[in-house]
């Protein structure tokens, strides 16, 4: 009976010190993040600085049969700064790689029923992930200075992602939270894409995954989709 305890008790000690470890290392790496961004993400309108251009981070329209709020309350976020002179431009980021999967598509449409003219907005097709996005930014649409638009968290991440990558002036606009069950997911899930995105600026130096020509943002440069859609009149 002995041999089986002091297995089971060395063991255990061990999975111990490894689960403490990755707790740990987890908990330095969401910390990284929030102190790198933690001066640079406002929720009051009035406190945000003026900026040319803002990016609204992609996310998914729909939930299933229901609105996703997190789309909702960025959108509504997005509007308010535009409207308020806080930007003259925005872009709109996300993942379009598929058939029937269009975020910025989805995300101009939902701004021009806000009233935002769809001249001034600009379509990133290739903001597969938050680093792509605020990466191309800066090589693509030739940003340093954006103020970035999503919930706190996704933020903070996204700050944090632009600061290390050449964009020190970079801030941010938190949209609302959602009440909705999903929110605890996204924040578990945020856990590991602060690990992920340490490892990638600081240790990998991941770049987006398509990159291209550079594209001028201005009243002179209008967006090559600057008509609106025809999607928008229909929500």
């Amino acid at each position: 009976m002995k041999q089986p305890r002091s297995f089971f008790k060395k063991w255990s000690r061990r999975g111990f010190i490894i689960t403490l470890s990755a707790a740990v290392i987890l908990g330095s790496f969401y910390a990284v993040v929030w102190w790198t961004a933690r001066d640079s993400c406002y929720s009051n309108l009035d406190h945000v600085p003026v900026r040319t251009v803002g990016l609204v981070l992609g996310c998914v329209k729909k939930v299933g049969r229901y609105d996703n709020l997190f789309f909702k309350t960025r959108v509504d976020a997005a509007a308010r700064l535009f409207q308020s002179g806080k930007v003259q431009f925005l872009i709109v980021t996300g993942d379009n790689s598929r058939n029937g999967y269009d975020e910025p598509t989805d995300l101009k449409a939902a701004l021009i029923n806000k009233g935002v003219p769809a001249d001034h907005i600009y379509c990133d097709y290739a903001g597969f992930r938050t680093l792509d996005s605020v990466i191309r930014a800066k090589k693509i649409f030739g940003q340093e200075d954006v103020i970035i638009i999503s919930q706190r968290f996704h933020n903070e991440r996204a700050v944090y992602l632009a600061k290390r990558s050449g964009m020190p002036n970079a801030v941010a606009f938190n949209a609302a939270d959602s009440n909705s069950e999903s929110t605890y997911k996204m924040y578990l899930r945020e856990i590991f894409a602060r690990c992920k995105a340490v490892f990638d600026v600081e240790i990998l130096g991941t770049q987006p995954r398509f990159l291209g020509e550079r594209v001028s943002i201005g009243p002179k440069n209008p967006p090559v989709d600057a008509q609106p859609i025809p999607s928008a009149k229909r929500d």
